[in-house]
């Protein structure tokens, strides 16, 4: 058999050989050379389910950071970019990048000075005013230009915009009313408590605003209980288990100590009563108005003069280690290959269920959305959440985009591609690349990533042909209108639809996935969804449910956009205009 094999094959390479060299690539609209079987069109439904049927097994053990669930992931994606030629770019050249995440105790001697007309008062962290336990490096912010934005809201379809007579950039923005006006429904909770994230983003040089109780009610994105504004928190302090919940202050993989952090200070009536006491409208006025949920005004504060002294110290107290998962596709021009377009998903999920579910239960009201849905059954004996969609699909989506970049025509630009540990527990793997990247991050002309892109939103089979995309207009208008040229340039165009990227949207999810620890490091962002269901972190969310061809369809639509962006002769303009398509809107931006 062996003998035989070997001749058939010495009689067929010569004819192959010159049926390659009669074979002349072509060239797609961009240039790019092309192979037939190769670029986009070797992404197929069949090999995405292949990778999905291992990663989404039980054996895998729902893929948990820290787990060996996720050990098992690693090696499995790793192995496959090996068997790619994929370049490793981990540490000791492996596909592997150690994330440390580390829990960190503050000693704080932050405060925050107010001078009202003359008269003078120091409110230090924990006695009237809190700073953030992880509040960045030491620095002292001193300003009159002090602004109060009513509730600190802008959402457009409550037709609320308490920004629209006022310009936070470089100013100190106060707010008030934790629960918003009555316009405001529990559907725009993330809203409420994200409100000095808003101002910063909008440039205030610092925000002090009420706490905010009460208001984010079941779990988060990451499946855990909300954490504080700034950090997405980690499983085991949301959970009370091991001795990080009792022996840390927050827990990190980002620089702290030499990060410059905008300070985002809560504060008491007693501070608030001081601050507006040279003011014609006083604190107890004001505050009469949040409580009956009535509007407020917005005006500057004259005659006062704030000083925000941050002043920290920080120890660690344990440090985990988990891990990306790294690999890089060179690109073809000796001038553009050091220049890179990312392309990311994250591969952890959120475990198992130490208690089997009750047999014939339901799991409550279905997440996202879904209205009138409730969650399904599970089987008696299942406690493994499995996480096909969340993130299964976005993992096998960039195993299908770096087998195709490596096996067909290298675009100019290399290739990026990064399975990031630690999402659902704050974003850890992202956040810490970013922070200490495996290339330069000045390098990253652009991040695509993909999160949960192989169902129908709420199953709605109206659903089928329909992407979400969020953020591809914010900071580089011409990203947006490439990803609008490559969906047009698809054989069978996918639905676009940017809902999801209005700044009001309920969910936020903007920030809730690992595209926005590369945005907040100004890099141009693709953020690719097909949305929630009432599987969503649920023990039900399994390989059966996956539509494979929509998820090969997507899959191929990232790879369009991303070899259009790698053979680009510059770098996406940055112009940083913000969200501008939304709810009913697409298209190209002139």
């Amino acid at each position: 058999m062996f003998a035989r094999r070997s001749c058939v094959a010495t009689l067929i390479l010569p004819v192959f050989a010159a049926a390659l060299v009669a074979q002349q690539p072509e060239k797609d609209s961009n240039g790019a050379r092309l192979r037939e079987g190769y670029g986009g069109q070797a992404i197929q439904a069949s090999a995405l389910k292949e990778w999905l049927a291992y990663v989404a097994s039980d054996e895998l053990q729902g893929r948990q950071v820290y787990t060996e669930g996720l050990g098992l992931a690693a090696a499995y994606i790793a192995d496959h970019l090996k068997e790619w030629g994929v370049k490793p770019v981990g540490d000791g050249g492996s596909y592997f990048q150690t994330v440390k995440v580390a829990g960190i105790k503050t000693t704080s001697r932050s405060s925050v000075t107010v001078e009202v007309n003359g008269r003078s008062r120091t409110f230090v962290d924990g006695e009237g005013i809190s700073f953030p336990r992880n509040m960045g490096e030491k620095q002292t912010i001193a300003s009159g230009d002090v602004v109060f934005a009513g509730y600190g809201l802008q959402i457009p379809a409550a037709k609320i915009d308490d920004y629209a007579t006022l310009d936070p950039k470089g100013k100190l923005v106060i707010w008030a009313g934790s629960s918003g006006p009555k316009s405001v429904g529990p559907e725009s909770r993330r809203l409420l408590v994200a409100r000095s994230r808003l101002a910063v983003a909008k440039g205030a040089a610092a925000v002090i605003g009420p706490p905010v109780f009460g208001l984010v009610g079941g779990r988060g994105r990451g499946g855990q209980a909300p954490p504080a504004e700034g950090s997405r928190g980690t499983p085991e302090a949301a959970a009370g288990r091991g001795a990080s919940a009792q022996d840390v202050d927050f827990t990190t993989a980002q620089r702290y100590e030499d990060a410059r952090v905008t300070p985002s200070v809560t504060a008491q009536d007693d501070f608030f009563e001081f601050l507006f006491s040279g003011s014609e409208l006083q604190y107890s006025e004001i505050k009469e108005l949040a409580t009956k949920r009535e509007p407020l005004p917005t005006f500057t504060l004259k005659g006062v003069k704030l000083t925000v002294n941050v002043d920290a110290d920080y120890t660690v107290v344990n440090t985990r280690l988990t891990r990306n998962v790294v690999g890089v596709v060179e690109g073809s021009d000796p001038k553009l290959r050091d220049t890179y377009v990312a392309f990311g998903a994250h591969y952890d999920h959120i475990g198992y269920q130490q208690t089997t579910p009750a047999a014939g239960r339901g799991g409550g009201t279905a997440p996202g959305g879904c209205t009138g849905q409730t969650r399904p059954t599970p089987r008696s004996d299942d406690i493994v959440n499995n996480g096909a969609d969340d993130d299964g699909s976005g993992t096998v989506a960039l195993m299908g985009l770096a087998r195709a970049f490596a096996l067909g025509p290298r675009p100019n630009r290399s290739l990026l591609f990064v399975w990031h540990t630690a999402e659902e527990s704050g974003l850890q793997g992202s956040r810490y690349n970013a922070d200490y990247p495996v290339v330069p991050i000045e390098s990253i002309v652009a991040t695509l990533n993909i999160d949960m892109v192989g169902r129908n939103r709420c199953d709605d089979p109206a659903e089928s042909n329909k992407i979400y995309l969020v953020g591809s207009d914010r900071i580089s208008t011409e990203l947006h209108n490439l990803s609008e040229d490559a969906n047009a340039s698809l054989a069978k165009p996918l639905t676009l639809d940017y809902q999801l990227n209005d700044p009001a949207d309920p969910e936020s999810i903007y920030t809730r996935s690992d595209h926005y620890s590369y945005a907040l490091k100004g890099i141009p962002i693709i953020f690719y969804t097909t949305g929630l269901h009432r599987d969503y972190h649920y023990v039900t969310d399994e390989i059966d449910k996956i539509e494979f061809d929509k998820l090969a369809h997507i899959t191929q639509l990232v790879y369009a956009t991303g070899a259009r962006v790698a053979n680009l002769n510059h770098a996406p303009v940055r112009d940083n205009k913000g969200p501008r398509v939304g709810k009913g809107g697409g298209g190209k931006i002139e």
